[in-house]
């Protein structure tokens, strides 16, 4: 591997390392967001309220079909960069094998499965008639090109648990450029409606992911291998820190399933002003999400070097940072709230819905980044469990019952005020567990090693 392209975080300056290292992180995290947005821009003004309400019911149960395997994808992280920091070539070798392996088989299944319940999950979220075929539609075809939306994304995970926060940005450039231009033109000039958008969506991905093996194998010299059956002692590290991990995921995404429930009562228009709103509030989540990514690998380093001093340093530089620019952006949202969701839609009632939920929501997404970075901190000990417990308590504990309950009593504006409350409390859970927590006492390469003795 080419060591320029790689971060040592154990030693240097802790604040700069974290700009550096972030600022990719940030930028690929905001081409993602950018990916739909640009998505839902071309359905909602081409295709009206009901089509962008379908979209955003898709990519809920997307996201909470492939939600395990991405919980497990986010274990790499953790494993790779602990490998990196006690610069262990053999273990990360194989450690990667494993997971190629085993994450590869495991979203060929989702998508295989997930493409025949399409209709069955949509009709069990309640999702309203008029919107049913266009959802249906558009989710299949997602589900025939999940892997590529994975793939690629787990090959930004490799790259980012080696050090290398830059070249990811490449992968999801093509994607998001691409989507961009075949959206309007298999919308309109072919006039295939939301299949065009669907069929845009996976070729980008598409593209995006055969470049990426093809970059990090020939340029980076990753080294990804023809994957094979792994050895037992690396399956059982994944088993280990990935199931955990993986129902991690499924805890949170089963828990936005469970409130896009709720928002489905209130009928199609606050359906699509809740979707447009999602594409705002998930540019106000980009710095808490860049820096739980960058703190997971900056951490993990320093646990796998034994330099608890540094791990700590790096909480508190994360904590700085992600209040001063949460804040920032919140006061930007509030005060664009309407100008942003008439990007998405021209319907007074769905504007109207989408503007006051933006601004309610929006000054308690600084909480949701003290979850994001102390979670960060805790996963990168291989602390996986006890972020599966953290999660659980955030959304089923907290979220969906909070929103449940506020929406019965305040309307479908309690949307937004039971979910920003569940924002303040899960911060405050997420804190004591940082300080008073046994997160510290885990030893992910130790119990690799010994199982290696067996």
């Amino acid at each position: 591997m080419k060591s320029d392209l790689n971060h040592d975080f154990t030693e240097g300056s802790i604040s700069k390392k974290m700009m550096l290292y972030s600022w990719p992180i940030f930028f690929g995290n905001l081409l993602q967001t950018s990916y739909q947005f640009i998505d839902s821009l071309w359905v909602g003004n081409l295709l009206g309220a009901n089509a962008l309400g379908a979209i955003t019911i898709s990519a809920t149960v997307i996201f909470t079909i492939l939600s395990f395997i991405i919980g497990i994808n986010g274990a790499t992280l953790t494993v790779l960069s602990q490998y990196k920091g006690a610069k262990d070539e053999k273990g990360l070798k194989k450690s990667l094998n494993t997971f190629v392996f085993v994450l590869g088989c495991m979203t060929l299944a989702v998508g295989i499965l997930g493409f025949f319940l399409s209709e069955r999950i949509l009709t069990l979220m309640g999702t309203p008639a008029d919107i049913l075929p266009m959802a249906k539609a558009y989710l299949q075809i997602n589900f025939i090109g999940i892997i590529f939306l994975f793939g690629y994304n787990f090959i930004g995970t490799v790259l980012r648990a080696l050090g290398d926060s830059k070249t990811p940005i490449r992968f999801v450039f093509i994607a998001v450029l691409l989507n961009a231009v075949l959206d309007p033109i298999f919308i309109s000039v072919f006039n295939l409606g939301i299949e065009g958008a669907a069929i845009a969506t996976v070729l980008s991905q598409g593209t995006a992911f055969v470049y990426g093996i093809l970059y990090s194998i020939i340029k980076i010299k990753v080294p990804f291998t023809v994957p094979k059956l792994p050895e037992k002692r690396y399956f059982m590290t994944l088993l280990k820190l990935g199931l955990p991990s993986g129902l991690s995921m499924m805890a949170i995404s089963a828990g936005i399933m469970a409130i896009m429930t709720v928002v489905t009562t209130y009928g199609e228009e606050v359906v699509a002003g809740f979707g447009a709103a999602q594409r705002i509030d998930g540019i106000i989540m980009l710095p808490a999400l860049t820096l739980g990514s960058a703190v997971t690998s900056m951490a993990g380093q320093n646990i796998g070097a034994k330099q608890w001093e540094r791990v700590s340093e790096i909480a508190k530089n994360a904590m700085l940072l992600i209040m001063v620019v949460s804040l920032t952006i919140s006061t930007a949202v509030f005060f664009s709230a309407e100008h942003l969701i008439r990007l998405f839609i021209s319907n007074e009632e769905t504007v109207a819905f989408g503007t006051l939920y933006l601004k309610v929501i929006a000054f308690f997404y600084p909480f949701l980044g003290i979850n994001f970075v102390l979670n960060g901190i805790v996963r990168a000990s291989g602390a996986m469990f006890q972020v599966l417990v953290l999660n659980i308590i955030s959304f089923w504990v907290l979220r969906y019952p909070l929103t449940y309950i506020c929406a019965n009593w305040f309307g479908e504006i309690g949307i937004a005020i039971g979910m920003g409350l569940s924002f303040v409390v899960s911060s405050a859970v997420a804190t004591a567990y940082y300080f008073f927590g046994n997160w510290r006492k885990i030893e992910v390469i130790k119990e690799e090693k010994k199982q290696e003795g067996e």
